[in-house]
């Protein structure tokens, strides 16, 4: 452990930024006691937190899901997607977003099978999203660095409290709030709100996806 913070045990899991070294990160990620939480690692630090379940951060997950879908059917482009898959660069640090996608070309270079990337035979993600209900302070501030230190393309963050979706392009570890996908080439991010919004309204799935696949279908033929 770096300082003198006493260890990180099983039974106190990491719900803050916590120093830590590695094979401690490891031995309590694994722990059974911690299977419910999310994974991450960075400047010696170490953080697990609980996978929201709430009903909010639930639907903004279906609806994030469905629309990306969709407009990827209707544009032709290639995508994989994961939910909580964990990137690790063993020793140095490790980041479990809520959903991540390959993009593209890059679809194919997606790791198969596994719920942990080895990012030193795997390629960072072109998308990571991270959905916070309590954890938005953390997702814009600590996190933001991580994910632009694993250099993945773009980076969103979902407020459920406000519907919001605050987005970055990431290059030369530094990153940039956008309004229009950059890996997504040409998609409004306001699309996305729109749906998460009308979702928080208590609308059914079915009406908010055939409003967006009317308006992709729109967009292609235009």
């Amino acid at each position: 452990m770096n300082g003198t913070s006493a260890p990180v045990t099983a039974t106190e899991p990491a719900s803050q930024w916590v120093p830590a070294a590695w094979d401690d990160f490891l031995r309590l990620s694994s722990h059974p006691s911690c299977a419910k939480t999310k994974g991450y690692y960075f400047n010696s630090q170490m953080r697990l937190e609980a996978m929201e379940g709430s009903a909010a951060h639930a639907s903004a997950y279906s609806i994030l899901i469905l629309t990306l879908a969709l407009w990827c059917c209707a544009k032709e482009v290639a995508m994989v997607g994961w939910v909580n898959c964990s990137y690790r660069k063993a020793g140095v640090r490790e980041a479990q977003p809520d959903i991540s996608y390959y993009v593209g070309d890059r679809a194919a270079l997606a790791p198969q099978g596994r719920a942990i990337a080895n990012l030193d035979d795997t390629p960072p993600p072109d998308l990571a999203i991270e959905i916070a209900d309590s954890s938005l302070a953390d997702d814009l501030g600590i996190k933001r660095l991580l994910y632009e230190e694993l250099n993945v393309a773009e980076y969103w963050v979902v407020d459920v409290t406000t519907c919001q979706l605050i987005a970055f392009q990431i290059a030369d570890q530094g990153s940039r709030r956008i309004t229009v996908s950059q890996v997504l080439t040409g998609l409004e991010l306001s699309v996305l709100q729109a749906a998460l919004e009308e979702q928080s309204k208590q609308t059914e799935n079915s009406q908010v996806v055939a409003q967006l696949m009317t308006q992709f279908q729109r967009s292609r033929e235009a």
